[in-house]
């Protein structure tokens, strides 16, 4: 990371402005802008998150909002409701009243004397979820948005379910929203009003859980907000971005292929970072493109931004498995649209336990029409890291052969030759099972020589949801045909390397594993796999990019060392396995303002072995806010357990001024399980 000072324009900040509200709600935003602003108005860039902005993620903002100030915009970083410094009660995310006050906020930042009336919305996650909703409500002012990871699918494509499959993110994204939404906002800027506005929070806050856990079909809950509901809603042009080693790779292609207006993507081997700041390695410099997106959309400064292909992707070559990586050696590859009319889908037929060549028929492999049985042992997944790589090591997936044990297997035979894969890969299975309500997972691997199992991508798919709608049990027996898409992947397998396609009946804890076991059969001669080969040799047209760059950061001093650990554990007594995963942040001390903040999280999955009704999921986090007399102290904590028919959440909120507890909330809630 280069740091740079030299900037086209002196900056100047200010650190709490207060953002008045329809409703009287008053959010706190901190500015960043050109001095010259004062005479000579600049477009402004909003990004709009609930992750505290005067501690938690001033670090990172410290490094972005002042060098694009210092390219000639107004930057604006708001805390949402009831969240950091600003008023109010964060209750749920992506609420219709959250994208009621982006619009207004952007209102408010367009009517300043220091605007020129254009701006633009960025953020990576949150903030990209909140670009992409507001710039579907066409606030007149909004001329362009850039995303980094995120989705245009609430539902089937974020952290809470995958083809209708719940997912354990779902507890430990809640897990953190209870945590960060519960915390006090900063005496020193809010003054004596402080407790009060905490106590707010603290009476209107609880699981978030318990009403994602009441909406396990694709409803009008999910349906809100998701712009894959109606692309023609957004109108202003997408310069959008991810990493292979994310949960949201899938939406940059996504909204690549479907929406009608200017566009580019970019997905790299990052984890879930802005590319700037990109783990895996390489990073690039994706300030330098921001700014050339904004000059070119809100200066309207012709500099050939539209130029080159439409998405740039990261080739990634074969690795050896590894739950963390440095670098991922690769190179930059090109595709003029999509769906790229260089890559061609290419069906490979299930045979026993082999992959097919491309049109060989079911009756050329041996015991192609034998049905092949699974019921995969609830071990298979815990090598799976998590949803999404935060690059908080080790959560990327480790040497699939132990999940392979207890997984239906097939293999093609030693690569000839080199093969490329960039999208989506698809499996069709025609099945059978023997119970009315399971799941597959199906996870792609490169398969080294020595038998080491790199896995490559994956999907999961409840297969209540065959038909497209609403769920229906499944009859045992029955024959059904179902499609499993794979997540987005960029990939090259070697020569006498193998391609492997693994189907599991559970992937906990990735995955919440259905009701009961269940006994998947599977008709290999009429299943396939299909690949999105890339030609090899194809014309990258020279893609690079420059050195990333940034402003320093702001000075902080550790005054306690983070912590990281993920555990897998078995005993063979009384046959309890368990994935414990401790994200400790230590204590961290803001120089410029003398708060000290610690972070610690607790993830813990177990269960006893294949009693499907033990599975059980906790997170637990602990917050703390301390300068000379004044220290406050959050503690939440969520757990979920199940049986055949139900869901059960017990979860707890205590919180602390110094040692002496001052708000303390049980709650204890079942929620029917919905084919689920």
């Amino acid at each position: 990371m280069r740091f740079v000072s030299n900037l086209p324009h002196p900056v100047k900040e200010e650190e709490h402005v207060r953002i008045p509200m329809s409703d009287g709600v008053r959010l706190s935003a901190k500015v960043w802008r050109p001095v010259s602003s004062d005479e000579h108005p600049v477009p402004a860039v909003l990004e709009a998150i609930p992750y505290r902005k005067r501690d938690l993620s001033s670090v990172r903002d410290s490094m972005h909002h002042p060098y694009l100030a210092g390219h000639g915009y107004a930057c604006l970083r708001v805390d949402l409701r009831g969240t950091g410094d600003s008023e109010g009660v964060l209750r749920d995310e992506y609420l219709e009243r959250e994208q009621q006050d982006a619009e207004e906020v952007l209102a408010w930042i367009a009517d300043q004397p220091w605007c020129d009336g254009a701006t633009g919305m960025m953020g990576i996650s949150w903030g990209a979820f909140a670009a992409l909703q507001t710039a579907a409500r066409r606030p007149p002012s909004l001329k362009a948005v850039v995303l980094a990871s995120f989705t245009d699918d609430r539902y089937d494509d974020d952290m809470h379910y995958m083809g209708g499959a719940m997912l354990s993110d779902n507890l430990a994204e809640a897990g953190t929203m209870f945590a960060y939404a519960t915390c006090p906002p900063d005496p020193a800027v809010v003054g004596e009003s402080w407790r009060e506005l905490w106590h707010e929070r603290l009476e209107g806050s609880g699981p978030w859980v318990v009403e994602w856990l009441r909406h396990q079909r694709r409803d009008a809950y999910w349906r809100h907000a998701s712009v894959c509901e109606d692309y023609s809603a957004l109108q202003v042009p997408v310069l959008a971005s991810s990493g292979w080693a994310d949960g949201y790779s899938n939406a940059v292609t996504r909204l690549l292929e479907n929406v009608d207006v200017p566009r580019k993507g970019l997905i790299g081997p990052w984890s879930h970072k802005f590319p700037h700041l990109g783990e895996p390695g390489p990073a690039i410099g994706y300030l330098q493109e921001v700014v050339r997106w904004w000059d070119h959309w809100l200066k309207g400064e012709e500099n050939g931004v539209m130029d080159g292909p439409m998405l740039r992707s990261w080739m990634q070559e074969s690795m050896p498995p590894s739950t963390s990586y440095e670098e991922r050696p690769g190179r930059w590859v090109g595709e003029p649209s999509l769906p790229s009319p260089r890559i061609e889908p290419v069906s490979h037929p299930l045979f026993a336990h082999r992959i097919g060549h491309p049109g060989e028929t079911e009756t050329e492999g041996p015991g192609a029409g034998e049905p092949l049985t699974v019921r995969s042992p609830l071990s298979v997944g815990q090598f799976a890291g998590k949803w999404a790589s935060y690059n908080a090591p080790p959560d990327l997936p480790y040497d699939q052969r132990e999940e392979d044990g207890g997984s239906l297997v097939f293999d093609s035979e030693p690569l000839p030759e080199r093969v490329e894969i960039l999208g989506s890969p698809r499996v069709e299975l025609e099945f059978t099972v023997d119970r009315p309500v399971a799941q597959v997972a199906a996870r792609l691997s490169d398969v080294a020589p020595d038998g080491a199992s790199t896995r490559v991508t994956y999907g999961v798919l409840n297969l209540t949801h065959l038909a497209g709608g609403d769920p229906e049990p499944l009859v045992p027996g029955h024959r059904y045909r179902a499609v499993v898409r794979l997540n987005g992947t960029a990939q090259a397998f070697p020569p006498g390397h193998r391609v492997r396609l693994s189907l599991s009946t559970s992937y906990w804890p990735l995955a919440w594993p259905p009701p009961e076991p269940v006994l998947l059969s599977v008709e290999p001669g009429a299943s396939t796999l299909t690949l999105p080969v890339r030609p090899v040799g194809e014309p990258d047209e020279g893609i690079s990019f420059e050195e990333p760059e940034a402003v320093e950061p702001l000075a902080t001093r550790e005054l306690a060392a983070p912590e990281q650990s993920w555990q897998v554990s078995r005993d063979l007594v009384d046959y309890r396995s368990a994935l414990d995963i401790v994200k400790d942040s230590g204590v961290t001390r803001y120089e410029e303002i003398g708060l000290d903040v610690g972070r610690r999280a607790v993830e813990r999955y177990d269960w006893v072995a294949d009693d499907f009704g033990s599975v059980r999921g906790r997170s637990a986090w602990t917050m703390r806010f301390t300068r000379g007399d004044w220290s406050t102290r959050t503690e939440t904590d969520t757990v979920l357990t199940c049986d055949e028919k139900q869901f059960h959440v017990y979860a707890t909120l205590d919180a602390y001024e110094g040692e002496e507890r001052v708000f303390s909330r049980n709650w204890k809630v079942s929620v029917d399980r919905d084919l689920t």
